[in-house]
């Protein structure tokens, strides 16, 4: 497992169906080395803090076989090929895919320690970013949204780091599950039971699995 590209992103304006919208979706690579603070990353910005960012979506990546699968499906409407960050990912991943990674596994990525917290799920800003009202829906029907984590200590990462897992989690659901489970109409009550086990659950999956 490793890092291939490290990815940030300013603010900027898109004119999206007659208004403008603002967002810091669409992310470049860089060589690095790149600093992971608790809830910031050198370079990177989040337009809107009440629904993005904070200590539970300090970090996102994204898997590059995901990307393997949207060139393959060929159904984004990006202009030109698909590039890493194009998800909005700030780490784009070889060999960490959301079906092996658990919730509250811990990894060394560089000299940072990050902790597996979250599945992304998408808002109007992934439609904007790919010029396409209907990516967010596919997008859901694709079941790969890429991982948000915890900074548990900061440090620095670049492209070409090697990613190692060095504490596996005892709550046994990945992200993959939340994921499938996110979508079905009832939930598998053994997989919520082992959901709110986890201490770091956001609020946000709280009240979606109690409801």
């Amino acid at each position: 497992m490793q890092i291939l590209h490290v990815n940030v992103g300013l603010p900027k304006e898109y004119e999206w169906k007659g208004r403008t919208v603002r967002t810091a979706i669409a992310k470049h690579p860089v060589p690095g080395p790149v600093a992971l603070a608790r809830t910031s990353i050198e370079g990177d910005e989040q337009a809107n803090k009440r629904v993005h960012g904070g200590p539970n979506k300090a970090v996102y990546s994204y898997d590059a076989s995901f990307y393997t699968f949207w060139t393959e499906a060929g159904k984004t409407r990006i202009a030109g090929p698909l590039e890493p960050g194009n998800f909005g990912e700030n780490l784009t991943t070889e060999g960490l895919p959301d079906s092996i990674v658990t919730l509250g596994d811990t990894f060394h990525m560089g000299t940072a320690v990050l902790m597996a917290v979250q599945p992304r799920f998408p808002c109007n800003n992934l439609n904007v970013r790919f010029n396409d009202p209907t990516m967010i829906r596919q997008f859901q029907q694709a079941r790969r949204h890429g991982i948000y984590f915890r900074v548990v200590e900061a440090g620095l990462v670049s492209p070409g780091d090697a990613i190692e897992r060095i504490e596996s989690a005892p709550y046994g659901v990945t992200i993959q599950d939340v994921v499938d489970q996110f979508y079905a109409k009832t939930p598998d009550p053994a997989f919520v039971e082992k959901l709110f086990q986890f201490p770091y659950l956001t609020n946000y999956l709280k009240e979606h699995f109690e409801g």
